[in-house]
């Protein structure tokens, strides 16, 4: 059994691990650097909550690699789909989209990557998992718990940060729509009016595309 300080430990670990897994698999993918996850930070928390789900979960399963791979497949996938459809209804975004894969659950998860991720967790608990477990155990507990309570502040202040800032730009975005569908009523009320508000967008209009293109880039790095 883990104490709850291992617990954390492991969340901050796997969380750091899971982002340095993502990078690289886009960066081979893209063929140029992308900053993966929901934070701005070097951390994917979904990896850590994952991992620490699967840990807390099938640890006594962790020699029987068969119920090791569906209880891993079953738990990550519904981690998975529970913060893909929170994550679409908060902040109107998508950070992952499988609907172009076979056999998909509303874009969320989909049969391929659930596969993987039950692979994935076998391998990490077989071979990574207890070299972590020692390593953990090896720094002095007293240490451990600064280091565990500094990366967990730090990722709350980015939580914080991305949150707000997510839900600012959301609030422009809707606010954009509402006058712009304003103008569109008017124009159609008003021909008369078009040039002026031709000049009008002609001055509005770059900044505009900028905070498009800047929400578009956020939600392609997720």
């Amino acid at each position: 059994m883990y104490s709850f300080y291992e617990y954390l430990a492991f969340f901050v670990i796997y969380a750091f691990l899971g982002w340095c897994a993502e990078v690289i698999f886009n960066t081979i993918n893209t063929g140029h650097f992308v900053n993966r996850g929901f934070l701005s930070g070097p951390v994917c928390p979904i990896y850590g909550f994952g991992m620490v789900i699967v840990v807390f979960c099938l640890t006594p399963l962790q020699k029987n690699w068969l119920l090791l791979f569906f209880g891993s497949m079953f738990l990550t996938s519904a981690l998975e789909w529970i913060t893909g459809y929170v994550l679409k209804k908060v902040f109107h975004t998508s950070w992952w989209d499988y609907s172009n894969q076979p056999f998909n659950l509303s874009g969320y998860i989909c049969l391929r990557f659930s596969i993987l991720w039950g692979l994935g967790c076998v391998m990490v608990m077989d071979l990574i998992h207890p070299g972590i477990t020692r390593f953990v155990r090896w720094i002095p507990t007293l240490a451990g718990q600064i280091i565990v309570g500094i990366c967990l502040f730090f990722f709350a202040c980015d939580f914080y940060v991305t949150v707000a800032g997510i839900l600012k730009l959301n609030r422009r975005l809707k606010r954009l729509e509402e006058v712009s569908g304003k103008i569109f009523d008017y124009v159609k009320a008003h021909p008369e009016k078009l040039p002026q508000i031709r000049k009008f967008m002609s001055y509005y209009l770059p900044t505009t595309l900028k905070l498009l293109r800047s929400y578009d880039e956020l939600s392609r790095q997720g």
